[in-house]
């Protein structure tokens, strides 16, 4: 009774993350800067090749709207994710198709109650 009770308790923030990673792999495959920013965070670590640093969210918004005008992207394909033990964090992590380049992306999210936002965002050339 107790696991019928969890499992239910914990579908709908399951579905609820899926949705964001749904809605974010979307507005990377898309190049959408503004859909992603959505669910920044005010601080996020961004990594774009060998520049990384912590970002506000409208500094952060600034590094990859440049990042996708520079590299167009194509098509987004997530290749894992999983959740942290405490199930408070969750990530992905997939493969960026660009006009000049293929990039591994990872997404770091954290998630409080029903919101989650990006904490990590990093694109590795293949």
């Amino acid at each position: 009774m107790k696991s019928i009770v969890f499992f239910l308790f914990l579908t709908p923030c399951l579905n609820y993350a899926q949705a964001d990673f749904s809605a974010i792999t979307q507005a990377i495959s898309a190049g959408n800067t503004e859909a992603l920013v959505k669910y920044f965070d005010n601080s996020v670590e961004v990594a774009i090749l060998d520049n990384e640093d912590v970002y506000n969210k409208a500094q952060a918004a600034n590094v990859v709207k440049d990042f996708f005008s520079k590299y167009k992207p194509q098509s987004f394909s997530q290749v894992h994710q999983g959740t942290s033990r405490g199930n408070d964090s969750r990530y992905c992590i997939g493969n960026l198709v660009t006009n000049q380049a293929t990039f591994r992306v990872y997404i770091y999210l954290k998630t409080d109650g029903q919101k989650s936002t990006i904490q990590e965002l990093r694109f590795d050339k293949q």
